[in-house]
């Protein structure tokens, strides 16, 4: 078994994708009109429309996340974030390193998911 993806249902398709085009620096895939992806390394973020519930069981809701992180480790946690510019009332936790040397942003995205940008720390030499 691997893992392969994880998939954010929203009510708001294009502005979740421009937001984690820009998380990302690279254009979504999108393969249907209500349906994007964002292929890396350690597996796939994809969001659809609420428009896919349907033929998901129904069972999801969308905005209704409290208790996940979305990660990215990007090497300049600092820039990124500041290449984001996200709003006041988004940001969670500005550029900060964490006591076991992890550099973290935490902001939140169009749909209130917890995002968070984060680099470890430089290998001793």
């Amino acid at each position: 078994m691997s893992f392969a993806s994880v998939r954010i249902i929203t009510d708001d398709l294009e502005g979740m994708v421009a937001f984690y085009e820009r998380v990302t620096g690279q254009p979504a895939e999108r393969p249907a009109p209500v349906f994007a992806q964002f292929n890396g390394p350690g597996g796939t973020l994809a969001i659809a429309s609420t428009a896919t519930v349907a033929m998901l069981g129904g069972a999801l809701t969308p905005t209704t996340n409290r208790s996940v992180l979305i990660e990215f480790e990007v090497a300049d946690v600092d820039g990124d974030f500041a290449g984001l510019q996200p709003r006041s009332d988004d940001v969670i936790l500005e550029p900060t390193t964490m006591p076991w040397g992890n550099r973290s942003a935490l902001v939140r995205d169009p749909d209130g998911n917890v995002v968070n940008l984060f680099s470890r720390p430089a290998a001793d030499s």
